[in-house]
């Protein structure tokens, strides 16, 4: 068989966005023997500028952006898609823009399918989600979006392939944050400050750069709410019940430079939390889904060592699936959900898939 040519394009040349190309420019040779695939990146942008590169950008990318890159618009990458007659074509959304977002719908009608680590599309209105599946319906389009939940964890294929086969799920329960993985796994292992373990995962980039968006629990609440939508749930962000692990004088209401030299009042009703549980129990920051009772909740709670939710070392994810046929045993995912390196591997299993789908596609209209 001839080799496949797939063109990408990438939005987003940060952490995820560069480590991807990386790993593609370091893999060529291997998808080219192995699957005979020839990946290329003809056009790559930031949030401004894009490069176009038509043969797909080389070892020499990042000297080539700085120097060649110019302003563009959506509908200047569609253009040029178009005039030089790209097949193949996927979408990568790398980034973690609203903006982007909304070009979602007319790069799928102009002939891409799109991966995306970007959250957004998939926790926004009801409406909007299901207008994007319309046109992915109509145009024979394919949206992939492991990394949304787990970062390379293969969640989001696991749930749905489970959903899919006609098996009844009935709670998702799990810890799916990195950091706050972090942050427990620590505090409920050491004798130290909880604002000592926060200061710690703040300076090794565990957090985001103002780690209250960590603890607000929306990062949890919304990879909860792409799991609840993907067994066709109609669930909308405001029907989460998030406690939320910001306190009333170290919320998003106070300015950065407060929030940052206070952060020692966390101390007092987190150790009286991790004191007063039972024996042999450990705190864990979940989200929970339970489909009998309709209830998507983002909470604190307390649970056995021995659990495998209590055994969580490092910065793991942990997501227990429960369904009918498993009854009370749940399916256990575990692994690194977070770091550029598993992301960027992930969003490019889900580049691969569209691939050989597309190969399959041309298989048979040859």
């Amino acid at each position: 068989m001839s080799t496949l040519k797939i063109n990408v394009i990438l939005f987003g040349i940060g952490n995820v966005g560069s480590t991807l190309i990386n790993q593609v420019i370091e893999s060529q040779k291997f998808f080219l023997e192995k699957r005979n695939i020839d990946l290329r990146f003809p056009i790559i942008t930031n949030s401004t500028l894009a490069f176009f590169e038509k043969e797909g950008v080389k070892n020499q990318w990042e000297a080539n952006f700085a120097q060649s890159a110019i302003p563009f618009r959506i509908e200047d990458i569609i253009e040029y898609a178009q005039e030089q007659q790209f097949e193949n074509l996927i979408a990568v959304d790398a980034t973690a823009s609203s903006e982007i977002v909304k070009s979602y719908i007319p790069l799928i009608q102009n002939g891409f399918n799109i991966v995306t680590a970007n959250k957004k599309a998939n926790t926004l209105h009801l409406d909007f989600y299901n207008e994007l599946r319309r046109n992915l319906k109509n145009f024979d389009k394919t949206f992939l979006y492991e990394t949304n939940v787990g970062a390379g964890l293969p969640v989001v294929q696991t749930i749905n392939d489970l959903h899919f086969s006609g098996e009844k799920i009935t709670k998702i329960r799990g810890v799916f944050s990195g950091s706050l993985s972090y942050i427990f796994n620590r505090f409920s292992s050491e004798e130290t400050t909880f604002s000592k373990i926060l200061a710690d995962a703040e300076k090794n980039g565990y957090t985001e750069p103002d780690s209250r968006e960590d603890l607000s629990g929306n990062d949890v609440a919304r990879k909860l709410l792409i799991l609840a939508r993907e067994i066709e749930q109609k669930f909308e962000f405001s029907d989460i019940k998030i406690a939320s692990l910001l306190l009333p004088e170290l919320n998003e209401q106070h300015s950065k430079a407060q929030y940052a030299i206070n952060k020692t009042l966390f101390d007092k009703p987190f150790n009286i939390a991790k004191i007063t549980q039972a024996q042999n129990h450990v705190l864990r920051y979940v989200g929970e889904l339970d489909v009998i009772t309709q209830k998507l909740e983002v909470k604190l709670i307390s649970v056995p060592k021995s659990t495998a939710l209590g055994q969580l070392k490092g910065a793991d994810n942990l997501i227990e699936i429960y369904t009918k046929s498993y009854g009370e045993i749940p399916i256990v995912i575990q692994g690194a959900g977070a770091g550029k390196d598993v992301t960027a591997r992930g969003v490019l299993t889900d580049i691969l898939k569209i691939a050989d789908k597309i190969k399959i596609k041309e298989a048979v209209f040859q």
